[in-house]
């Protein structure tokens, strides 16, 4: 017998008239911009978006499904359109501290402008050095200057051997060094000649022999010295044409970002460096490699150039207003950046130009929105958050467990200066959660 309060299958069943909505999918539907039934909660809300003042952050209490999430992300999205565009940063290589990149702010598009522009002038510049080098004029002051150097080696060479033929010795130059053979009749003879001399003659040979030596020793220090003033006297002119060449370049580059110290300094950096490495930009086109042969990165000398480039670590040129942030990944390094490692021949290998943003980098200057229950799911994560909001700027570590012993290199880059507003979203258990952990 069926009860009076049974229901079949067919009462469990809700349907919905279509005829009710007048849109085809929810992507005809405009956000939500005014009231989710929490009138007061609304109004405190966009008070306190209001308030701008550093290390003021919001949290937003209620019970889930009621549209918080969704109502603070497109007020924000409306609230930030009429708001400035934060700057670009970018990382650029330290010369005198490789290990500590440096951090430079630029107006929003200009970061990508710079980096453009440091790779442009990597291949101008190597373009124009080996085109000047490979002029008639250089080459032929390179041949004089070694040509002057070989005329010295040889007037000494043969004043040394005038002295030895006093002792009855001749002097001789080979590519292995210099030597001397005794003299006996006007003829030099060899080493096996001179054993089978009287054992007295050989004994007044070997008395003079010493006198020779340091003869000897004198002539291949004076050698050295007018070699290396030789190199010194091709580097100098080499370094004087390439200093007219880079810099046109690098004056250019200047007159750009004139009013940014740290750019100035860096380009100062580059134009030494490209000076000092003069050399290695007209022979790297020339080394040969063996095709049989695999090649030892320990061998190779790495590209001066390569600390010229520009890492545009935050590009805001597509922005319009301040930026707004939400993310489902709450993982560390999706939040704080990350230093990312390539393996290199078996070696673990890093420089600045690897160095990536995370969601607080992206958000700064801006708004960044984290559900409470997620974030303190990773107590490493909110404690990182806490200290950034109160040290107010950005640096860029690895976790404890993530570092390993076979990272021999790792970097320290300069921080950035922090400044957004946190929007924690979540219930009143959360809220207890934060305030015991120290919100």
């Amino acid at each position: 017998m069926k009860s009076e309060n049974e229901l079949s299958y067919k009462d469990l069943k809700m349907s919905c008239d279509e005829s009710l909505f007048d849109f085809d999918t929810t992507e005809e539907l405009e956000d939500i911009h005014t009231g989710i039934g929490q009138e007061r909660g609304i109004k405190a809300l966009e008070f306190g978006l209001q308030v701008d003042v550093k290390g003021y952050n919001l949290y937003l209490e209620g019970p889930s499904g009621v549209g918080k999430t969704m109502y603070t992300k497109n007020y924000l999205d409306k609230l930030s359109s009429k708001q400035k565009v934060p700057n670009d940063w970018c990382y650029i290589y330290n010369f005198n501290n490789p290990n500590n990149p440096i951090s430079v702010s630029l107006p929003a598009g200009q970061g990508k402008e710079f980096r453009d522009n440091m790779d442009g002038f990597i291949k101008e510049i190597k373009k124009d050095i080996k085109k000047t080098f490979n002029a008639d004029d250089f080459e032929k002051e390179k041949t004089l200057i070694k040509q002057e150097f070989e005329e010295k080696r040889s007037a000494l060479l043969d004043k040394l051997n005038q002295d030895a033929l006093k002792y009855n010795f001749q002097v001789k130059a080979s590519q292995n060094g210099i030597y001397m053979m005794p003299v006996i009749d006007g003829k030099a003879i060899e080493e096996a000649e001179f054993e089978k001399l009287d054992e007295a003659i050989k004994q007044e040979y070997e008395d003079k022999s010493s006198i020779v030596q340091e003869q000897i020793m004198a002539v291949i220090s004076q050698i050295k010295e007018i070699e290396r003033q030789s190199d010194k006297k091709i580097s100098e002119w080499q370094s004087n044409i390439a200093l007219l060449t880079v810099s046109a370049h690098i004056n250019f580059l200047k007159g750009k970002y004139k009013r940014n110290k740290k750019i100035n300094s860096f380009l100062n950096d580059v134009k030494q460096d490209v000076l000092k490495n003069v050399s290695y930009f007209l022979e790297e086109d020339k080394v040969p490699q063996n095709p049989n042969q695999p090649m030892n990165p320990a061998n190779k000398k790495p590209d001066p150039s390569l600390n010229y480039r520009v890492n545009l670590f935050v590009d805001n040129s597509n922005l319009e207003g301040s930026p707004v942030i939400m993310d489902s990944n709450y993982s560390y390094h999706n939040i704080f950046g990350a230093l990312e490692y390539e393996n290199y021949y078996g070696a673990l290998k890093t420089d600045f130009t690897m160095l990536k943003p995370g969601l607080l980098h992206q958000a700064n200057g801006g708004y960044i929105i984290f559900q409470a229950k997620d974030l303190l799911s990773s107590p490493a994560c909110y404690e990182a958050l806490k200290k950034a909001l109160r040290v107010k700027e950005l640096g860029i570590e690895s976790l404890p467990e993530q570092r390993s012993s076979m990272v021999m290199i790792s970097l320290q880059p300069e921080p950035i200066p922090l400044d957004l507003k946190v929007i924690l979203i979540g219930n009143a258990r959360n809220l207890s959660d934060l305030i015991i952990n120290g919100f």
